[in-house]
Formats: C-alpha cells, sequence, structure tokens
C-alpha cells in the first residue's frame, strides 16, 4: 500500500511540477487567445465535412484575424469583459460574504459549527454541502469552496485539504445532487429535442435522472471522503501554510458576546428567509416565471439568486459585526466590502484575459467543430452498450477540457448522440445520464474554467506558491476515480433496469 502511495504521490508531483511551470494564469489565457487567433487563420479555408447540428449547415472556422473580426474583437472588449458570468456573480457574492466574514459572523458559525460536528465526519459534510450548493446556481464557487478552506483550518487540519474536498462537490460532483435544480430541466429540454427528431411523440421528464443523481450523490461523498482523508491530506502534510496570518481565521474560543451577535446575525438571515419563503408562495408572485414556476432558469426567483446570497450575506454580517463590537461606524462596513474588492483584484485580472479567450473561442467555431467531429467518430465505431456508454463519458469528459459549459456542449452533441442511440436501442434518459457523468468529472483539472483561477487564488491565500500545477495535481485523483467508479456505477444501474428519474424510461431495451 505504501508503494502505491509512493508511486501515486511521484506521479502527482511531477503533475505539480510540469502545471507550475506554466505561464500566470493570466498570461496563459492570452497565449491561447493567441493560440486561437493563429488557428482559426490557419483552418479558415479548411473544409471539414461537419455538419452543425441545430443549424444543418456545415461547420466552418472563422478567421479572427480578419480585418472585420479584429476590428470587432476591440470595439466589444469592454462589453466580453463586462458580460464574463463568472465575474459579476463573484463581486457581488463577495461584497455580501466579505462583510459576514470580517465582521466574524462566518467564523462563529464555523467554529460553533465544529463544536457539534465529529471530526470523522467533517469531510462528508463539508462534500454533502457541497454537492446541495448546486440548487443555488453559481454559489457554491463563492461560498463553499473557500469556507472549505476556512473550517478545516479552523478545526486544525490542511486548509488546502478543504478547498479540494469542496471543490470535488461543487464541480467535480456537478451531476450528483439530491435536491432538484434548474440544470435538470435546462438539460432535458436539449435531449427531448434531440429524441423528438426521431420519434416527435417522446416527452421526458424534467426529472428524468433525478434518481440516478440522487444516489450519485453518495458515490461521490464516499470517493471525495476517502480521497481527502487517505490521499490528498498525507500529501499535504508537507506542504507549508505561509499565508497571510490576518486572513487566518482565528481559533480562540467564542466568547458570550460574540455567541450572542451570532444568534442574532442568523435570526436576521431567518427572518430574510422567511420573507422570501411567503413572497415565493403569494398568489401570483413575481418571482416566478410566466408559466408560474419558480424553479426555471428565466424565473426572477432564480435570476436573484446572486443579490440574495448579497443579502442573507451582509444583514447578519452587519447585525452582528455591531453587536459583537467588530464594527463601530458604517465605515467598517464600507471597509470590510472594500477590503473584499481588493482581495479579488487577482482575480479581476485573470477574468478579463480569460473572457477574451472564451469569447474567442467561440467565435472561432473551434469549439464547435471539436464536439461535433469527436461525436462523430464516438458514433461511428458502433461500440456495444456498456462501452458506448463509457466511450460517451470518456468524449465529454475531454471535450469538457476546452468548452465549459454544459448546456452548450449538450446543445451541440445531444442530436448526434441521442437519435443515434434511440435507433440501437438506447433510452434518451440513459445517453443523457452519460453525458451528465462525463460533464462534471473534469472540471475541477481544467484550467479552463472560468472559477478554476478563483480556486487558485483561494489556495493562495494559505499557501503563497500554490499555482495551475498544484491545484491540478490536487484535483487530479478525484477526476481520475469519479471517472472509473461514477462510469462504473451508471453501467451496473443501466444493467440492472433500475429507473433512471421520474418517468424515465426504459421504452428502448434497457440491454
Amino acid at each position: 500500500m505504501s508503494e502505491s502511495s509512493s508511486l501515486l504521490n511521484r506521479m502527482l508531483d511531477k503533475v505539480e511540477k510540469v502545471g507550475n511551470k506554466l505561464p500566470d494564469p493570466a498570461v496563459m489565457f492570452f497565449g491561447l487567445l493567441v493560440i486561437v487567433w493563429v488557428f482559426s487563420f490557419l483552418l479558415s479555408g479548411v473544409q471539414f465535412d461537419a455538419v452543425h447540428p441545430l443549424t444543418g449547415e456545415d461547420v466552418e472556422v472563422n478567421n479572427l484575424l480578419s480585418g472585420a473580426a479584429m476590428a470587432d474583437f476591440l470595439a466589444n472588449m469592454v462589453n466580453t469583459f463586462m458580460s464574463f458570468a463568472p465575474l459579476g456573480v463573484v463581486l457581488v457574492a463577495m461584497l455580501g460574504v466579505g462583510v459576514a466574514e470580517r465582521s466574524g459572523f462566518i467564523n462563529v458559525a464555523i467554529k460553533l459549527m465544529l463544536n457539534v460536528t465529529p471530526k470523522l465526519m467533517l469531510t462528508p459534510v463539508l462534500i454533502l454541502i457541497a454537492i446541495v450548493s448546486h440548487t443555488a446556481v453559481d454559489a457554491g464557487y463563492v461560498l463553499v469552496i473557500p469556507l472549505g478552506g476556512v473550517i478545516f483550518y479552523a478545526a486544525g487540519r490542511h486548509p488546502l485539504a478543504g478547498i479540494a474536498a469542496a471543490f470535488a462537490g461543487v464541480s467535480g460532483g456537478f451531476s450528483a445532487n439530491f435536491v432538484p435544480s434548474a440544470i435538470d430541466p435546462l438539460i432535458q429540454g436539449f435531449t427531448e429535442s434531440s429524441a423528438q427528431i426521431l420519434d416527435p411523440s417522446i416527452q421526458l421528464n424534467p426529472l428524468n435522472n433525478y434518481y440516478f443523481t440522487a444516489m450519485s450523490s453518495v458515490i461521490v461523498v464516499l470517493v471525495g471522503w476517502y480521497l481527502t482523508d487517505r490521499v490528498i491530506e498525507p500529501r499535504l502534510s508537507n506542504t507549508p501554510i505561509d499565508g497571510d496570518q490576518e486572513d487566518m481565521p482565528a481559533l480562540d474560543d467564542v466568547t458570550p458576546r460574540d455567541r450572542k451577535a451570532f444568534y442574532l446575525g442568523v435570526l436576521t438571515m431567518v427572518l430574510g428567509l422567511v420573507a422570501l419563503f411567503f413572497a415565493a408562495n403569494a398568489e401570483n408572485t413575481p418571482l416566478a416565471d410566466s408559466t408560474g414556476e419558480l424553479a426555471s432558469f428565466s424565473a426572477p426567483l432564480m435570476q436573484m439568486i446572486v443579490p440574495l446570497i448579497f443579502l442573507l450575506f451582509i444583514l447578519p454580517g452587519i447585525v452582528h459585526g455591531y453587536v459583537s463590537g467588530n464594527f463601530a461606524s458604517s465605515q467598517d462596513v464600507i471597509g470590510a466590502m472594500t477590503k473584499s474588492m481588493e482581495d479579488m483584484a487577482y482575480y479581476m485580472v485573470m477574468a478579463f484575459f480569460c473572457a477574451l479567450f472564451i469569447k474567442a473561442f467561440g467565435d472561432s467555431n473551434l469549439g464547435i467543430l471539436l464536439s461535433v467531429k469527436g461525436a462523430t467518430f464516438l458514433s461511428s465505431l458502433q461500440l456495444s452498450g456498456g462501452v458506448t456508454m463509457v466511450g460517451i463519458i470518456l468524449l465529454v469528459a475531454f471535450i469538457n477540457l476546452f468548452v465549459g459549459s454544459a448546456s452548450a456542449k449538450w446543445a451541440l452533441i445531444s442530436p448526434i448522440f441521442v437519435p443515434m442511440l434511440m435507433q440501437l436501442g438506447y433510452s434518451p434518459d440513459l445517453t443523457q445520464a452519460a453525458y451528465r457523468v462525463g460533464d462534471s468529472t473534469s472540471n475541477i483539472i481544467t484550467p479552463l474554467l472560468p472559477y478554476f483561477p478563483l480556486v487558485v487564488l483561494y489556495c493562495q491565500r494559505y499557501v503563497k506558491g500554490t499555482g495551475i500545477g498544484s491545484l491540478v495535481a490536487l484535483m487530479l485523483p478525484f477526476t481520475v476515480s469519479l471517472l472509473v467508479l461514477w462510469s462504473a456505477f451508471l453501467v451496473i444501474y443501466w444493467m440492472l433496469g433500475i429507473p433512471l428519474g421520474i418517468q424515465a424510461n426504459y421504452m428502448y431495451p434497457a440491454g
């Protein structure tokens, strides 16, 4: 066992060493932008015999070095940066979280939680919370992952292990959740449309993968628990914590005044949630979409998740700060918000170049070409059922390294896979489940994930030398283990004929 652990550590050390030789993330994204420009120029006149599954038109690479393309790129540079989705999510949420953190509210909450949570259960509880955070869209990236480091540090454990566990739950286990979320009907919509290419009468339930994703939560928690405690944390034992001490959570006891301030802060948060509940359930509530749904992507309630995070943290933070004595005036509140933005300065620089790269990559059609060609190649192999599902998982995991959006990828490749596999006797529900496994597992090792640089920043709070290679090496065991075990779980689940979700069907033979 010790020999295998030593071999694993040597492999991960090499990954870390090679990865950390990469340039700074901001420089890397600029370099990738240049590479996209060059390849768009070289491939712009090539015929690839690839058809866009949505438009039916031939896929052509757009030359981004043409005069018109460069003029458009420069003219829209500001809009490209400002419309970069993760940027607003992170900054607005961090304004509220920064007040809650610097008032002492979050630290007291963590200390009280540690008093009632057995040390053995700390890791699985953290991963479970990370999985549930999917319900609030991207809240896990700005709340749960940094709290993972704070919680582990406060418990006397290595904070990077906590960040890794939370990252694995939030992003690596993105398709595992026992609480339905808005991503379910979004993915199902593409699956249904693709299935109707072959069978116009078919209808799928938005929760057609619910049973599978709920049971997958157990797989992700168990795999993450074992790897964090038995692989990741022992590997970090020789990694010194050298971050700024003033940003570290205090390990002193909770005073009676802090406890009183905390409970008043929690009361403020609860009252806010109660008010939100009644507003959401009122007749003709403005928080629902035009059909009365609260959980759809178009519903105002789902659109205001980030502002709600801001309010549900800043209000308890202000109450806690004044009652505990950590805040003496409004200047302290503004100072806390200002400090949280100062901490985000490096992320904003990385986000600028990341936004430009992602925009160029999409405009070039290179991502579409990669997705369509990969799907066409896999379909041409005509593999058996179980092997085909594993092939879809591996292909999606690879494409996910370049095209991060779950819905964008599935919109491109579902019209190829779903009808093809229906003709071979496989349910659209099963194909969708395979896609969701592949889409989740490689999130945590691709620097092209929009939130990846942010996680690097969280790590640098504790270990200043953390780079891209460090984080990839930290998360690689999670990716490999989840790819193997989650894929095997899906194949066994399918072969046993267990329903994948609500009204999920095996109208086509299960195998």
